[in-house]
């Protein structure tokens, strides 16, 4: 086999736990190494470290799949790691067949993120070597899991850097247009083929829960609703009224029909709407809400931008304070992995301070751990979910 080998010293953050192997690492590449190909990694002196997929058009070179020198990469590796995730998972969440069954780096399958909804699985590829192994993942997915239907979701727009343009369809069986799903009680319709990312946001799916005992005859704000989850969760507590508003016409459409699917159509709103906008619009006519929920979209997906983005999180936060009736609650996330939990705390503290409001800190949490943070790869943590109680 083919062996990548690293220069005098480049080998520290793989021997602490990461799984990327950088080109600029790199010292040497042996003849025959193919892209997409498995090759073994080894340090300055020879010594392996492991075995991983390779592809020199990538600024990530190679991504680790195992350190076991007698561990080959085959069919019964990924029945291995497949049976321990979903091991893990069943101790979790027994019984639960939404959930996310495989989290790239999280379960050490760089690349590959598999969500079960019911009967049919969801899956995202995101890199060369990953792609290549599609026949053998796909197969064993079929024997173990026996779903009626397999959706690829590879729209991702960092395959570009591994050299693969977008990916989307139905690999195996069937997939209905809607997939029906429970969660707590709630129902949700999911759409693999036109929704966002892999259907639902199974990320936050416990963070909804933290609105529950807030939420009785409250008036609620949803900013950036999506599909509307955590406006659901908060009507099921027992809020009022909800309003939620979103950029996406197809998540407006969609919250609505699970507002009417969950019998709480009259006691929603949802409009088409800029966020920021309406945050602004709703700040200067004085308006209060006794929730306000705050879950955007990454505003940044690179060091270069966090300045920006340091802004929009700070922007959005004093509005929401600054809406809130006293007493009122403020559910906020951040899934800007270059934004870290330090940077996020100290965007709120600095909006806390602007608005002039004196707030508690209820709790600090991050994303469901069917989503499993890696301890030596720091960006499979990327969710920062925050609860204030402004009195």
């Amino acid at each position: 086999m083919a062996a990548v080998v690293l220069g005098k010293g480049r080998d520290r953050r793989i021997k602490a736990g990461h799984l990327w192997i950088y080109a600029s690492d790199i010292a040497s590449v042996d003849e025959g190494a193919a892209a997409g190909a498995i090759v073994e990694v080894r340090d300055f002196r020879r010594r392996l470290l492991g075995r991983g997929t390779y592809n020199p058009a990538s600024t990530i070179t190679v991504r680790l799949l195992t350190r076991q020198a007698d561990e080959p990469i085959d069919r019964g590796f990924f029945e291995r790691r497949l049976d321990d995730a979903l091991a893990y998972r069943a101790r979790l969440f027994p019984g639960e067949t939404t959930l996310r069954l495989i989290y790239s780096e999280g379960d050490g399958l760089p690349g590959l993120v598999v969500d079960r909804y019911g009967n049919h699985l969801c899956v995202q590829i995101g890199t060369l070597g990953m792609d290549q192994l599609r026949p053998l993942i796909l197969s064993v997915l079929q024997d173990r899991l026996q779903p009626l239907g397999i959706y690829e979701r590879s729209d991702l727009s960092s395959r570009a850097h591994e050299g693969l343009p977008p990916a989307e369809g139905i690999l195996m069986g069937s997939v209905p247009e809607e997939i029906g799903v429970n969660l707590d009680g709630l129902e949700f319709r999911v759409r693999l083929a036109h929704g966002q990312k892999t259907g639902l946001y199974l990320d936050q799916r416990l963070n909804r829960r933290e609105i529950l005992p807030f939420s009785s005859g409250k008036r609620v704000l949803d900013a950036f609703c999506n599909t509307g989850g955590f406006g659901l969760y908060a009507l099921k507590g027992g809020a009022s009224f909800v309003l939620g508003v979103d950029l996406s016409e197809a998540c407006v459409v969609q919250a609505r029909a699970h507002a009417e699917l969950n019998g709480y159509a009259e006691q929603t709103e949802y409009r088409l709407e800029n966020a920021f906008d309406l945050l602004h619009a709703l700040d200067r006519r004085g308006e209060k809400f006794d929730l306000v929920v705050l879950d955007p979209p990454a505003f940044t997906k690179s060091a270069r931008s966090v300045a920006q983005a340091w802004r929009g999180y700070k922007e959005i936060n004093l509005r929401a304070l600054r809406l809130l009736s006293s007493g009122g609650i403020l559910l906020t996330s951040s899934c800007s992995f270059h934004l870290s939990a330090e940077d996020f705390v100290a965007i709120l503290r600095e909006a806390t301070v602007d608005s002039e409001r004196s707030v508690r800190w209820v709790g600090l949490h991050g994303q469901s751990p069917d989503h499993p943070i890696n301890p030596g790869v720091p960006e499979t943590r990327y969710l920062k979910f925050a609860v204030l109680h402004v009195s």
